[in-house]
């Protein structure tokens, strides 16, 4: 088991990425936004779910050959360049095409928000070089088997994450929730989420290789 010093050090440089959001979180506020404090706490889930793969990956080396390998992070980041820019144009579409102004934009359901949220966080490579660099600063193979340690740290991060990530889906529900009800509000934060997405597909196109 890592000493106590370790563990709190590590909570402290965990807290402080995590306060600073990035595409993951900007998902998980435009799905909060765009249907409530459910879909919001749902898109969490799903990121990390998707995030126990890259601790996995880190934790058996995976992550050193995606790392190394230009052919397959270009793949991978250009998967996810596609998949954001996808959800931006659908969302845009599907707003365009309300013609009662009065009436609900469709709501995509819950198991699907789960699932886009795996997806945003696997097709984003710097995540899983991210862990590739981050984690191993707390292991001491003195300590025994580093792989264990790995997987407890990483474990850590995604709880961690779980709760800032749902602080951010609680409080953008609840401060877009009474802006909501007027319908003609609700129909240009619902453009603004289309738009989210595509300004998150254009930063993903501009990640270089670490």
């Amino acid at each position: 088991m890592p000493t106590l010093s370790t563990l709190l050090l590590f909570v402290a440089a965990t807290l402080a990425l995590l306060v600073f959001p990035g595409p993951a979180v900007l998902y998980i506020v435009t799905r909060s936004v765009s249907q409530g404090r459910a879909a919001g706490l749902v898109s969490v889930l799903g990121v990390h779910t998707g995030t126990i793969f890259f601790v996995l990956a880190t934790s058996f080396g995976l992550s050193a050959l995606l790392a190394a390998s230009g052919t397959a992070f270009q793949v991978v980041k250009y998967l996810g360049v596609a998949y954001l820019l996808w959800l931006g144009v659908q969302k845009l579409w599907l707003s365009r095409g309300e013609e009662d102004a009065a009436a609900e934009p469709p709501r995509a359901s819950l198991r699907r928000i789960f699932t886009q949220g795996v997806i945003v966080n696997l097709l984003n490579p710097k995540t899983l070089i991210f862990f590739a660099a981050f984690l191993p600063q707390f292991v001491d193979p003195a300590l025994g088997s580093v792989t264990f340690q790995l997987v407890f740290f990483g474990i850590g991060f995604i709880v961690l994450g779980i709760v800032s990530d749902g602080t951010y889906a609680l409080l953008a529900s609840a401060l877009a929730g009474r802006l909501r009800r007027t319908a003609r509000v609700r129909r240009r934060l619902d453009r603004s989420s289309g738009v989210v997405y595509l300004l998150l597909g254009a930063f993903a196109a501009t990640v270089r290789q670490a």
